[in-house]
Order: C-alpha cells, then structure tokens, then sequence
C-alpha cells in the first residue's frame, strides 16, 4: 500500500547506474541500487495476494480466500471493485494479533467451513499473506487436517503462496494460474483433451479482452480453453437477484482436460519459469509457445499467425480487413502523434506491449518503468521495439510513483500511458494521459477497455490521436478547429 511521503526521500538521494542488460540488444537498463532510506511513496504495484484473488475469480465456482487479516481482504475488494464496478467477495481467516503469536490454523479452517456452508463453491483458492507467511503457518499441513477431519463432500482447494513483500500482483496471479495447472491438470480425464482444442493462458487482462479471444479463435474454427476467464465474472448483466458466485469462469472439467489438448498459447515473457503453460509442456509435453501481449500490429501479426498454424487456416478475412483499416488509420493520424514523447508504466507485460505499440505508431516512449522485478523488462523491451525507436527509452523495474515523477520533469513527456495511479503526475505536468490496465478507477469502463488484437490497437490508437489533438486545443489561445 502507498505510504506517507517521507522527509528524507529527495531527489539527491536516488542515485541510479547504467547496467548493460544485453551488447546484443543494444538496450540499457536502469536499475536502482539500494537506496539510503526504507520506503514506498505511491507504489507503481499492487499486493501479491490480489493478483492471486482475481485469477481464482477467473474459475466457475470458485471463491478467493485469504489466510490472512480481515483488513487484506477489505483493501483488495475496494481495489477490485473500483476497476470492474462488479460485486466480489473474498473470504479471510480474519486473523487477529492472537493469530500473530498462536498461529491462524483454526480459524483457516473455521473459515473453510464457513464458506463451503455459505457459498456451496465447487473450488476454494487459498492466498497467504504477509503474516501469515511471517509467521510460518504451514498452509498445506493445515489443510490435510482439515481434510482429514471434516467428513462429507468438500469442494477442490488450491493453495498459493503470495506474501506482498515478495513480488506485485501479477507474480501472485501467474503462480496462481500455475498452481490451479498443476493441481488440477490432467492428460485424460474421461472427458479428455482434443486435438482440436488449444490452450490460451492470456494473462491480466481485461474482460473485453477475453471475449476477443473467444471471438477470434472460434472464427479459426478452433476451440479454446481460457484460463482465467473473467469476461463474465467480473463484467457481468445485470440481475434481479445477486448471486454469491458469478456464472462464468473456465470450467473445472475443461482446466482437467488442459494436459491432453493441442497446444499452449501463453502471452507474457517475464513470468517464472514455473508457468501454466511451462508446468503442461513438462508434464504432458503439450507444445507451449510463450509470445508478447499482442498489441500492436507486428505483435498480432504474430499471435494470428500462430493461430493459422494450429488451425491450418489462413486469418479470416474479419480480421484482415480490420488488419487493414488500421494500417489506414495509422497513416491518417501519423501528423499529429510523431515524435511525441510518452512515460509507460504498470505490470511489466503490459509495459512490453504498449511500448512496442507507442514505437509502432510513431511515439517515442522515453521512460518505461514497473513496480516488478523480474529482470527481463529490458531485454523483451529491446526485442519488441526493434530499430522502431531512434534512441532507446530509459527502462526501470521496481520503481515508485515518487520515484517515476522525479524523472518525468527532466524528460518533458507529451502524455503518461498507463493506470490511474499516475493521474497527480499527469496533473501535475499538465499533460494527457491514456487509461490503461489496473487499475482504472477515476474513470468509468476500464473492464470494457480492449488492448489486444487489430481492433484494440484501433481502440487505443484513436485514444492516443485523439489525446493529443485535445491537448492541442486546449494550449492554444484561440482553439484550435478545423475551420
């Protein structure tokens, strides 16, 4: 969570050394050595423990649980809940300091049983917390007691470690996704795989998303699972009665069936090698192709392409033909985007994939930063842009908000792409800024905003032209008009 600004925390004491990522790539990298104070001002991250949370929402039947304080779970719900201005509960331990000193085992499984009673789930994700996982708690014990103990039909649980101090959110969905895989995963199941069914592990992103990526595959002729599917769970209709857990999500006998389908599909490169697709290849030697976001042209291009492989189909001609309308657009909007200058921040994925984007376009990202640390952000950044950009951008991983505004004024940037965490720096710079990823909550829709495929790129195209034209506006002292 974000802290008070500490007195000590001035820009003369945050020093920062070149460290060459790759000769090869011809891309440096920036990396902060340990800094001379004990802080975050605004992290540009969220908790471990919510990342996990929303890829168990990703699952039918399932409900997140916290083996943690009560207070976790409140924080991430009012997160959540803000972006996708959907109802979602999470369960706790609701630890207390009691907890602290004695250890939260029976009241993980007091609230075990609280929760199958309440919710009838047919899956319980298990996150750990910062205190939980301080003291020591052996979550896996715990619940091979419970399973022992407890008589009756109990649902499926899948535990995961996330302690907040020990990555961002987006570790704590990959390792839940990879603990679901693992867990669940199987190479024939009755039901089994097909040879006509793929794999997508698409990563964090947006619900609109998901229901691209149905879209596009079914017009491969192809079918897919997705796992996490949130396209329903957290965007759903609205109803006359409030169900406690949303229709929707990958269901359990298809995450079964995922060791015997065609292939894997996972869009990301800076995840742990301990992946889903990685834990499906090893074990049931399901082919895994590991590829960017697809954002972007070149990035698409890529993503149909290995579509057209597996279906043995050329790109339907939908797709092609909104290919080739925004190539149009590209070029009719080229004059008003050149050579602006942009701040790229968030999840690091999406870092990658918008900065490729921006270069794509004509923009030249000139700081790209991330509250992860993975050690890759530099190195895929280099591969995605090519020789798009003049000069390479500044890259940074475990940055903070105070830490990116401290830069951004030497760089005079045109506009800021990314979350809503960056709107005082937006404000403060007066210059626009581009909503994208998580979270979005001073604006409304960021679960309905596309970024992958022809058409998001299309979407956010439009967004960035027209940003810049408004800006345009707004500056001059006669406004500006086509007339």
């Amino acid at each position: 969570m974000s802290q008070g600004k500490p007195h000590q925390k001035t820009p003369q004491t945050v020093n920062r050394t070149p460290l060459t990522v790759n000769p090869c790539l011809d891309m440096t990298m920036t990396k902060n050595p340990k800094p001379n104070y004990i802080s975050t001002t605004n992290a540009c991250k969220l908790c471990t423990p919510l990342g996990a949370s929303l890829a168990f929402k990703g699952i039918e039947g399932a409900v997140p649980y916290l083996h943690g304080s009560q207070g976790c779970a409140t924080y991430m719900r009012r997160y959540i809940i803000s972006h996708f201005d959907e109802p979602i509960d999470i369960a706790s331990s609701s630890l207390s300091e009691k907890h602290a000193v004695y250890g939260g085992g029976p009241n993980l499984k007091l609230g075990l049983l609280n929760v199958t009673k309440k919710y009838q789930p047919q899956l319980i994700g298990i996150a750990t917390t910062c205190l939980t996982e301080t003291i020591g708690d052996d979550v896996k014990l715990f619940l091979n007691e419970y399973d022992r103990d407890v008589e009756g039909d109990k649902p499926l649980m899948i535990q995961v470690s996330t302690p907040s101090y020990n990555g961002t959110h987006m570790e704590g969905f990959h390792n839940a996704v990879a603990s679901v895989v693992e867990t669940l995963a199987t190479k024939d199941d009755g039901g089994s795989g097909s040879a006509d069914t793929i794999n997508i592990l698409p990563g964090f992103v947006s619900p609109a998303d998901i229901r691209y990526l149905k879209e596009v595959v079914a017009d491969f002729g192809i079918k897919a699972t997705i796992l996490p599917d949130i396209s329903e769970t957290m965007d759903g209709v609205a109803a006359k009665t409030y169900d406690k857990i949303q229709p929707g999500g990958t269901p359990l006998a298809a995450i079964k069936a995922m060791g015997g389908n065609l292939a894997t599909l996972e869009f990301g490169h800076t995840m742990a090698e301990g992946s889903g697709g990685m834990i499906l290849q090893q074990r049931f030697t399901v082919a895994c192709s590991q590829m960017a976001l697809p954002m972007g042209i070149t990035a698409s291009d890529q993503f149909f392409a290995e579509l057209s492989r597996l279906s043995g189909r050329p790109t339907p001609s939908k797709h092609a033909l909104e290919r080739g309308r925004l190539v149009d657009s590209y070029v009719d909007g080229h004059k008003y985007i050149y050579g602006k200058k942009a701040i790229v921040y968030g999840e690091e994925d999406l870092v990658v994939g918008l900065t490729a984007f921006l270069a794509e376009i004509g923009v030249m990202p000139v700081l790209c930063a991330s509250g992860g640390r993975s050690g890759k952000l530099a190195g895929r950044i280099a591969q995605a842009t090519g020789d798009l950009l003049p000069k390479p951008p500044q890259v940074f991983e475990g940055m903070d908000f105070f830490e990116i505004s401290e830069m951004a004024e030497g760089l005079e940037p045109d506009l800021l792409v990314g979350h809503s965490k960056g709107y005082p720096l937006a404000r403060k710079l007066e210059i626009p800024m581009i909503r994208v990823g998580f979270p979005i909550h001073d604006r409304m829709g960021g679960q309905r905003i596309q970024h992958i495929g022809y058409r998001g790129a299309q979407g956010l195209f439009d967004l960035v032209v027209n940003a810049m034209i408004a800006k345009k506006q707004s500056d001059s002292a006669v406004g500006y008009s086509y007339m």
